[in-house]
């Protein structure tokens, strides 16, 4: 996906993740409710014949005026994640894939996690002779202070969590490398980038706002992890900290893009990924 204009935003798929249950991501959602909305008969996000979710797990290339943005680094190679085996200990050709939008690792000057769950940190580090790295040298990897705290939070109280191999594999290497920026939630790289809060998914979660020349585009994080979402803002997502905020998060940020030339971009949605919303009687549909 390519957006004319001012500045540029690529995707960089490290893997799709075919036909998956709605409960597994939709908490007490059935295939017979994803039938009824809208998105339920789009071939292009849910299998019509059985109303399965399709998904994909990509980053996000913005290249502006400030220099070139990588938001949300997936699941990355050689982790340990026996608690789902289709993350569990992987070789995606995702590095490749970001050859070929003609980019090295050397060259991203912004990493943004729009929040620190597993499949948004994989790929800020990777194995160097049984070491964990940061992948990206150059770069500055924004965190933002509320999650970051959230997190240090969580884990001293359950050292035992699910979370705690992304943290302590993809987060703590960049923090003691010296390469994470602590930010706050509606930090501005620039006057054309920067970062919305979007908390409920998890406490700090941020989306990333760009606009240069009359263009704007937005990427969503985890507000939304697949359209139907759109038809259904109130369908909370199973990993969601606090479900009530996630869903008049999702909500407000529907209204504020609803019928405008904004490019939503969402980190989960398959392809074509990204589109315009409209207003569907008093809910919203994705436009691509």
């Amino acid at each position: 996906m390519h957006l004319p204009g001012p500045f540029e935003i690529v995707r960089v798929l490290e893997f799709e993740w075919p036909e998956r249950e709605p409960e597994f991501l939709l908490t007490g959602v059935t295939r017979e409710d994803i039938s009824g909305t809208r998105t339920g008969n789009d071939a292009r996000f849910v299998d019509p014949a059985t109303h399965l979710l399709l998904m994909s797990f990509h980053s996000l290339v913005v290249r502006t005026r400030a220099g070139v943005l990588l938001v949300d680094t997936c699941v990355g190679n050689h982790k340990d994640r026996p608690m789902l085996p289709e993350w569990h200990q992987q070789e995606w050709p995702y590095l490749e894939r970001l050859a070929q939008a003609g980019l090295t690792p050397a060259d991203i000057d912004y990493v943004c996690c729009t929040h620190l769950h597993g499949d948004h940190v994989g790929w800020n580090t990777m194995l160097d002779n049984g070491r964990w790295v940061p992948t990206f040298p150059n770069a500055r990897y924004l965190f933002a202070l509320d999650e970051l705290s959230y997190w240090e939070s969580h884990h001293r109280e359950d050292p035992d969590s699910i979370y705690r191999r992304p943290w302590e594999d993809s987060v703590l290497p960049v923090i003691e490398a010296g390469q994470a920026q602590l930010v706050e939630m509606d930090h501005a790289v620039d006057d054309e980038l920067w970062l919305e809060p979007t908390p409920g998914h998890t406490p700090g979660h941020v989306s990333v706002r760009i606009a240069s020349q009359g263009e704007e585009a937005l990427i969503t994080g985890d507000v939304m992890h697949h359209p139907c979402q759109m038809a259904r803002p109130d369908w909370t997502s199973t990993p969601d900290v606090n479900p009530e905020q996630a869903c008049a998060t999702r909500r407000a940020l529907l209204e504020s893009v609803a019928d405008t030339p904004v490019l939503v971009t969402g980190t989960h949605f398959a392809t074509p990924t990204a589109g315009h919303v409209r207003r569907d009687g008093d809910v919203f549909r994705l436009d691509v």
